[in-house]
């Protein structure tokens, strides 16, 4: 038939999927910085301040971020991918080389040169991955988006479980991790993630890429899951531990079963097609007519109501974008959600040892883990309600930001546990703000210039990091602390980050206000694509196979 996928491109197209999901599960290395900054403070002799201005240069690296969304329109995937990988290797490289003493700390501004140089990296990394797989599975974003997004929120607590379980959490060999394992998984990217050009789907196409999509969050949820059983279940020994690091890997792998079973289902098509197609030919050509004719029709009609959306549904360059509130409106309500998640994931060491925790891995990958959850359900969710009843995705942010600040308000109180509740809120909504807003962003502004857009608006990070965990947090927690002998500082108490938790809810309060504004202003686009995806599945529908 006309216009449909290839056995060959099929399986090719999941093939990618995979490997970009491996490269996600690595490339969440930004997140981890509470994992070794104790050690960068204490070798430095730093401020909390400094230290929290080390963490903002780290987030900076994502402002370059515009770099790889330009190249992403006039470089193949895999150039973009080497350029990412060989970045972190350099930048997490030198960090290793002072944290293991093999070389003497460097002076501040050439470490915050490093440290953009490993969060650089990453942006590279998602903008390869994160456009070649939404354009390959355009009617899918937001599982697409949920999947992927999860992985890379998964990627914090499997690097430090895998680390503490072998390494026994040593925050040298931790660095060299982030410095090589990266640029090992993204050559598997390099060579299989492959943008395939937009065609037809049958209606078995369409209904085996739900079933796929249901089978990789199933494998995610597992992960998450069997993560979460390690981290609560208290010390282990060093023969479990070694098992439990070969169980995750086997689990990273399971979805090779993917493409595997693509591949089989095409080739018996492809037989069974050979077979009709020598029997049946004459009959097939005047049934077939028709059809393609019906799906020309079909497929001409949706295109032009495409084209009949309203502005903001159509595609834009960042200039077109940059010029319209809503764009504004979601580039601030994201700075709100996640640049107070990255001052806690920041600032999660030194927020643990204020209360009394000498080990604060388990909140990191709470976090992490819970983010997962987050991400993943966020994307799925968005989807089913907006097929079903055209719910805006804005809705969900909205959601997430009210929810994230009742969460720093328990953070606040500082009540037995409340880190534990805290971690676990922030996780789940940071993930909700990441996953949702990827989708939207293609939904409001196209995605022909998507790279570049996306790049934009993650500009957030480092805005964010440099607002909240920088700023606020760094003065706030020097401001309650006290002088140590080594030229350092240190706070012990509630009170160290009590402000800095009511500032953050008020800044969360003020991005619900504008996602529910954005929901309201956008009501008539997600109407329109809510239409646009029922009238394409009921031409799915109505798209008989053709019978020998």
């Amino acid at each position: 038939m006309v216009g449909v996928l290839s056995p060959t491109s099929t399986t090719s197209k999941w093939l990618g999927f995979v490997t970009a999901v491996w490269v996600q599960a690595i490339s969440g290395n930004n997140y981890t910085f509470s994992n070794y900054s104790d050690a960068l403070k204490s070798l430095m002799s730093l401020t909390q301040l400094q230290l929290n201005n080390l963490s903002v240069a780290k987030d900076v690296g994502k402002a370059f971020g515009i770099l790889a969304g330009l190249a992403s329109d006039r470089l193949p995937t895999p150039a973009i991918l080497l350029i990412g990988s060989l970045e972190g290797f350099i930048g997490y490289g030198v960090q290793w080389l002072v944290v293991s003493q093999i070389i003497s700390p460097l002076p501040y501004w050439q470490m915050c040169i490093f440290l953009c140089m490993g969060g650089n990296s990453t942006t590279w990394m998602n903008t390869a991955i994160l456009v070649t797989c939404m354009r390959n599975f355009r009617k899918n974003r937001g599982p697409v988006s949920g999947i992927l997004k999860g992985f890379v929120g998964l990627s914090t607590a499997i690097f430090t479980d895998i680390s503490t379980a072998i390494f026994a959490n040593n925050p040298a060999i931790f660095l060299l991790m982030l410095a090589v394992v990266p640029a090992l998984v993204c050559l598997s990217a390099i060579i299989f993630l492959r943008e395939v050009p937009p065609d037809t789907t049958t209606p078995e196409q369409e209904k085996q890429e739900s079933y796929y999509f249901q089978a990789f969050n199933g494998v995610s949820v597992i992960i998450a899951v069997y993560l979460l059983v390690f981290d609560t279940t208290g010390n282990h020994g060093r023969t479990l531990s070694l098992a439990f690091a070969i169980g995750l890997l086997f689990l990273l792998a399971s979805p090779l079963a993917v493409p595997i079973h693509s591949a089989f289902l095409s080739r018996l098509f492809s037989l069974n097609r050979d077979v009709e197609s020598e029997v049946h030919e004459p009959l097939l050509r005047s049934q077939q007519s028709p059809t393609e004719s019906q799906e020309k029709t079909e497929v001409g009609s949706i295109n032009v109501e495409i084209k009949r959306r309203p502005s903001i549904g159509e595609d834009h360059t960042i200039l077109e974008a940059v010029r319209t509130l809503d764009f504004w409106i979601l580039f601030v309500s994201f700075l709100c959600g996640v640049g107070t998640g990255l001052a806690v994931m920041n600032n999660m060491g030194q927020m643990g040892l204020a209360l009394g925790y000498v080990d604060v891995s388990i909140f990191v990958s709470l976090t992490s883990i819970f983010g997962f959850f987050g991400r993943i359900g966020s994307g799925s969710i968005s989807e089913y309600f907006l097929e079903k009843g055209a719910t805006p995705r804005p809705l969900w942010n909205a959601a997430s930001q009210i929810l994230m600040a009742v969460g720093y308000v328990v953070m606040a109180i500082a009540l037995p546990g409340s880190l534990y509740i805290g971690s676990i809120v922030v996780g789940i909504c940071y993930g909700v703000r990441l996953a949702v807003t990827v989708p939207t962003a293609s939904e409001l502004f196209g995605l022909k210039y998507y790279g570049l857009i996306y790049n934009i608006l993650i500009l957030n990070l480092p805005l964010g990091s440099f607002l909240f965990s920088g700023l606020l947090a760094g003065f706030l927690y020097d401001a309650e602390a006290t002088q140590t002998a080594g030229g350092g500082n240190t706070c012990i108490g509630a009170h160290c980050y009590r402000l800095v938790f009511m500032i953050m809810a008020l800044a969360c309060i003020i991005g619900f206000g504008l996602d529910v504004f954005l929901s309201i202003r956008t009501k008539s686009l997600y109407s329109k694509i809510h239409a646009i995806k029922k009238q394409s599945k009921k031409s799915a529908v109505n798209a008989k196979p053709i019978k020998g």
